[in-house]
């Protein structure tokens, strides 16, 4: 009896072991080898900051750090807000509702690199589907990808396009676990819909947001797919991300510790917005 407790106490270790190989490998593995390669440098033995100092005195790196915040700060709102309504138009007690989740849904199921190519074709100033429809109002032709003053919107379109169907399945369960009795009585008591939405839906899935949030901010920050084949970070550098700009610095300029450098702000920055993003919402709850 005895050795079959002993078994049953290491059984969910062992079932688990797998997934705690992998993460450790693929996840942990790597951010300590960029930890370690961002704080070394040939000329100077030991941990040295002068990765750093170089990477702070670059003004590619700022105009790159500025761009990824500038592009977060409208599709992470705009991607959850847009979610959300997705999630509320699906969740109506329909007939047929489960054929429009599914096609809600289907822009995720295509990879972001197809969904990328896809939108080139249809963005693209010559021959693409959008401006010759827009020249049917004789509409000057638009450069959504190629032009400065359109090609950060139109990489969170792409990005968006795709996402929005991913974080609406999160809103949608959401939704589904929210007592519909409670709704009942609110209308009983002459509540409207927004009444019922601001004061019954949205504090209900306070914890949903939260998570949809963050891995929201921690999936953003890290986007480059559609940067590196929708733009190559142009025009003149406007759609220039982080994670694109230590891509280039690992595998175009074979710069090492400038690209590690870069990923270990990234971290930090993804971490401590995090931790703003929980304070902020999670609250006492």
């Amino acid at each position: 009896m005895q050795r079959i407790h002993i078994k049953k106490k290491w059984l969910p270790y062992l079932l688990i072991l797998p997934t705690t190989v992998l993460i450790c490998v693929f996840k942990i593995g790597p951010i300590v080898t960029s930890i370690s390669e961002s704080v070394q440098s040939s000329k100077v033995d030991g941990f040295t900051m002068v990765n750093y100092k170089l990477l702070f005195s670059d003004k590619t790196f700022w105009n790159s750090t500025w761009v990824t915040l500038k592009m977060n700060l409208i599709m992470i709102p705009l991607q959850i807000v847009v979610a959300f309504v997705m999630a509320l138009l699906v969740n109506a007690k329909v007939k047929g509702i489960t054929v429009f989740r599914t096609i809600f849904f289907i822009p995720f199921c295509v990879s972001l690199t197809i969904s990328t190519v896809i939108w080139r074709m249809l963005l693209n100033i010559n021959d693409g589907v959008v401006n010759s429809f827009l020249g049917l109002f004789h509409i000057d032709r638009i450069g959504f990808l190629t032009d400065k003053r359109y090609a950060l919107l139109s990489v969170i379109l792409i990005c968006s396009w795709r996402g929005c169907a991913y974080w609406m399945m999160f809103f949608l369960a959401g939704l589904k676990a929210v007592d519909t009795g409670l709704y009942e009585a609110a209308k009983i008591d002459g509540c409207g819909f927004f009444q019922r939405l601001f004061c019954i839906t949205i504090p209900l899935l306070k914890h949903t947001f939260l998570f949809v949030l963050v891995a929201n901010t921690t999936a953003n920050f890290l986007l480059f797919t559609p940067v590196q084949i929708g733009t190559e970070g142009g025009p003149l550098g406007s759609t220039n991300v982080l994670m694109y700009e230590a891509y280039k610095a690992a595998f175009s300029y074979s710069n090492r510790p400038r690209s590690s450098c870069i990923v270990v702000i990234l971290l930090i920055i993804i971490g401590l917005i995090c931790i703003v993003q929980n304070k902020a919402l999670a609250g006492e709850g």
